[in-house]
C-alpha cells in the first residue's frame, strides 16, 4: 500500500466515525459533547487527507511556495489537538457550565496562538528545498524551521498525554462498551505519543550527526495510521455497542413475551393493527406486543378469579418460591382461566371476588408471568380445569 492510499484509508476510517456521530448530532444539535466529538473526527480526517505525500506536493504546487504544505498540515494537526482537549473537557464534565466554557476558551485560545506561531516561524525561516517525507529531520538544524517543527510536536505531545491519562482514568470508572471505547482511545493516544517520540529521536539523531530518518519517515508513519483507527474505533464503539446492546435486550424481551402474547391473542381486537413484520425495528415490535398485552389484560379483568389466584399463590409459596415469582405464576393462571372463560361466554366474576393482576406493573414480573405461561404445570392444570368447567348461566 503506497503512502497516499494508507493516509486516505486512515481518513476514511475517521470520516465513517464522523458520519455516525453527525447522524446522532442531527437529533441533538445542542449537545456540546457530540459537537466536540464530530469536530475531532472531521479535523482528524482532514489531517490525513492533507498529510499524504502526493497531496503535499499538490498543495506546494498550488501555492507556488516550497514546503508551504508543512505549516498547513501542522496547523490542522494543532487544531486536531485543540478539539481533542475540548472533547475531553466536555467528556470529563463539570458541575458549573461556566467553568467548562472558560476551560474551552482557554484551550482554543492557546492552540490558536500556537497556529499563529507556526506560521510566523515558517515566514521567518528558509526552506527552499521541497521535502515531502523528511522535512522534520532535513530542516532539523535550520533556524526558525526547527523551532516550528518542535513547537507543533510539543503541542501534539501535550494533547496525546492528556488524552491518554484522562481516558485511562475514566475507563476505570465505567463498564461495558464505554470502557472498551475509552481503552481504545487510550491505546490510540499512546501510539500518538510514540509517534512524537520517534520524531524527537530522529531529530536529535540528526543533531548528533546520525541518520535515523527512517524512524520518522517509516515507523512513525505506520503508527500514525494505526493510532487513527484506534481512536476512531474508540469514538464509535460506545454508541454502536450501546445501540446493539439495547436492541439485543429488546429482542430477548420480545421473545420471552411470546407465550403470554399467544395466550391473550384471542382478546386482541380485530381492529387492532396486525403484528409488525420481522424486519421492522424490534423496539417498535416490542412496544406493540406490550400494548397488546396491557389492552388484553384490561379486557379480561372482569373474568379474573380471586380463588384461582389465591390458591396458586399459596401453593407456590409453600414450595419455596419467592413472593414475586409466586405472584407472577398466580397471575398467569388467572389470565389463562379468564381467556378460556370469556371465550366460552362464562359470566364475569363479581367485583368483590376478582383477582388483581399486578405482574404487568413490573417488567421483570411480566417476563416471569410469560415464562410461567410456557413452563408452569399449574398453568396447564388451570387450563384443563377451565376447559372442563360447565359455563354458568
Amino acid at each position: 500500500m503506497n503512502a497516499g492510499t494508507a493516509y486516505l484509508c486512515s481518513a476514511g476510517g475517521l470520516l465513517i466515525a464522523a458520519a455516525i456521530k453527525a447522524w446522532a448530532l442531527r437529533k441533538n444539535p445542542r449537545d456540546p459533547l457530540l459537537r466536540a466529538v464530530t469536530a475531532t473526527l472531521v479535523v482528524g480526517a482532514l489531517l490525513f487527507v492533507t498529510a499524504a505525500p502526493p497531496h503535499l506536493a499538490a498543495i506546494n504546487a498550488l501555492f507556488g511556495v516550497p514546503n508551504i504544505a508543512a505549516p498547513i498540515v501542522y496547523s490542522i494537526l494543532t487544531a486536531f489537538d485543540a478539539v481533542t482537549i475540548v472533547l475531553l473537557i466536555h467528556w470529563r464534565g463539570n458541575d458549573e457550565a461556566r467553568v467548562t466554557r472558560r476551560q474551552t476558551r482557554l484551550c482554543l485560545t492557546t492552540y490558536a496562538l500556537v497556529v499563529l506561531a507556526i506560521w510566523t516561524l515558517f515566514a521567518w525561516g528558509d526552506a527552499p528545498v521541497e521535502r515531502l517525507r523528511d522535512l522534520d529531520t532535513y530542516y532539523s538544524s535550520t533556524l526558525w524551521i526547527r523551532e516550528m517543527v518542535l513547537l507543533y510536536l510539543a503541542a501534539h505531545s501535550v494533547a496525546a498525554v492528556t488524552m491518554m491519562v484522562l481516558s485511562w482514568r475514566w475507563s476505570r470508572q465505567v463498564p461495558g462498551t464505554l470502557k472498551g471505547g475509552l481503552l481504545l482511545i487510550t491505546a490510540g493516544a499512546a501510539c500518538t505519543f510514540a509517534y512524537d517520540l520517534l520524531k524527537y529521536t530522529a531529530i536529535v539523531a540528526r543533531w548528533l550527526g546520525h541518520d535515523w530518518d527512517w524512524l520518522s519517515t517509516q515507523v512513525a508513519f505506520s503508527i500514525a495510521g494505526f493510532s487513527a483507527f484506534l481512536i476512531a474505533g474508540g469514538f464509535v464503539l460506545p454508541p454502536l455497542g450501546q445501540g446493539a446492546g439495547y436492541r439485543w435486550r429488546a429482542l430477548r424481551r420480545f421473545r420471552r413475551l411470546q407465550p403470554l402474547w399467544s395466550e391473550i391473542r384471542p382478546e386482541i381486537p380485530r381492529t387492532s393493527p396486525p403484528p409488525m413484520a420481522w424486519w421492522q425495528p424490534v423496539e417498535h415490535r416490542l412496544m406493540q406486543r406490550e400494548r397488546d398485552i396491557f389492552d388484553a389484560v384490561l379486557r379480561l379483568t372482569p373474568w379474573f378469579d380471586r380463588a384461582t389466584g389465591a390458591k396458586v399463590y399459596a401453593l407456590a409459596m409453600a414450595e419455596g418460591s419467592e413472593s414475586g415469582r409466586a405472584r407472577s405464576e398466580a397471575d398467569a393462571c388467572v389470565i389463562a382461566r379468564a381467556v378460556i372463560g370469556k371465550g366460552r361466554s362464562a359470566p364475569a366474576v363479581a367485583p368483590e371476588l376478582r383477582w388483581t393482576v399486578s405482574s404487568i406493573e413490573d417488567s421483570d414480573d411480566l417476563l416471569d408471568m410469560s415464562d410461567a405461561m410456557l413452563r408452569s404445570s399449574r398453568v396447564e392444570v388451570t387450563r384443563q380445569s377451565a376447559a372442563l368447567a360447565e359455563p354458568r348461566a
